[in-house]
């Protein structure tokens, strides 16, 4: 039977914990996301996918997110397809040959040395970080290799049967992810079976168009948005809760109703930013334009925001849950420490605004922010 997205939320409500104690959203739950069409979202309409505006599949994520963060980041890899859309087409055509709902994760670093050979690449190596790859159809590393070596890295794709996933993943937010190591030992993987992340698409589709490593920081950036949004409406929920100790109601006190008005304020202008900037960079795109400097930029300005403005309106909800809120069975913890992570990603971290700030003075920013 084919489910509907809010059944697949409370299903994932449901398992939530279970994700947590096995570090992983398992491969049931991964095909519920592609019956609704999370693993669809960004194939190529080429090969029977969806690709969905940007936007549509944000609001996406961010409802999951609300749910579980963990869920919310997996799910975010919805948008990997984007990168596929550099292989050769009939590559592409063989890997969709089955359908278009394709789960793709990767762990590309640190970027390891591959030999050329005839055929391909021979791969070796260890990667972490490769969030979802207990789930996935596809997995890719990052490979240097011959010419590329001076260049931006290689992705090889590989079937899991090529790959050791070593289960390292013990962190103390976005347990779920399953972000564990992959380990390959001399696979060759053909030539015709790599790309450069973010490089020109073989696909002319809009989707394609618009700026692929913005888009990554954007997909993980608004998992931090649904968890603050979870978490400030617990706050205003808990607003009529009664105190140990006797005391007003929080919603009867100035100090709790003007923090959360702050939050609310803070929270809804980085995500009207963020929306706002991925609505304008679509409609370029889809009007058969390049996305310019400037709008690539500021994609990555406003996904950095949305993340440092979501994880601190959390540390406000965390705050005013009070004694409550240090209880081990108390969603506060969970979303506290799922918002801690967000803004730690290489992708959405302080070093953003820099690059930002360049692009509009008009002066280069630092290697690999564009």
């Amino acid at each position: 039977m084919t489910q509907t997205l809010d059944q697949v939320l409370a299903l994932v409500a449901e398992r939530r914990s279970e994700f947590e104690e096995k570090r992983h959203v398992p491969r049931d739950v991964i095909s519920e996301f592609k019956s609704v069409g999370i693993y669809r979202a960004s194939t190529p309409k080429l090969f029977g996918g969806d690709a969905l505006p940007p936007a549509e599949f944000l609001r996406l994520i961010e409802r999951i997110s609300m749910v579980d963060g963990s869920a919310g980041w997996v799910a975010s890899f919805g948008s990997s397809s984007v990168y596929l859309a550099a292989l050769p087409l009939e590559t592409q055509a063989r890997l969709y040959a089955d359908g278009p709902d394709v789960a793709f994760a990767g762990g590309l670093f640190p970027v390891q040395e591959a030999e050329l050979v005839e055929g391909g690449h021979r791969v070796s190596g260890r990667w972490k970080f490769a969030s979802g790859c207990m789930g996935a159809d596809l997995l890719g590393v990052g490979i240097k290799a011959g010419a590329d070596r001076a260049g931006r890295p290689l992705t090889a794709v590989l079937r899991p049967d090529q790959v050791e996933i070593a289960e390292n993943w013990d962190v103390i937010g976005m347990r779920g992810t399953g972000s564990h190591d992959l380990v390959v030992d001399g696979v060759v993987v053909p030539e015709d079976w790599t790309f450069v992340r973010g490089g020109e698409p073989t696909v002319d589709e809009p989707l394609y168009r618009y700026p692929t490593i913005p888009y990554a920081a954007q997909v993980l950036a608004v998992v931090g948005l649904g968890v603050a949004r979870a978490a400030l409406d617990l706050s205003i929920a808990d607003g009529g809760r009664a105190g140990y100790t006797g005391a007003p109601k929080p919603a009867e006190r100035a100090t709790y109703r003007i923090a959360v008005g702050q939050a609310e304020a803070q929270l809804r202008s980085a995500r009207a930013f963020f929306y706002e900037t991925t609505e304008e960079t679509w409609a370029t795109v889809a009007a058969g334009d390049s996305a310019t400097t400037e709008q690539a930029s500021l994609l990555r300005l406003a996904s950095a925001h949305l993340a440092k403005t979501s994880f601190e309106v959390v540390r406000v909800a965390y705050q005013l849950g009070g004694i409550a809120a240090i209880a081990d069975g108390s969603p506060m913890q969970r979303y506290l420490r799922d918002a801690s992570v967000v803004p730690q990603h290489a992708f959405l971290q302080e070093g953003m605004y820099d690059g930002a700030g360049a692009v509009l003075m008009g002066v280069q920013p630092f290697p690999g922010y564009l």
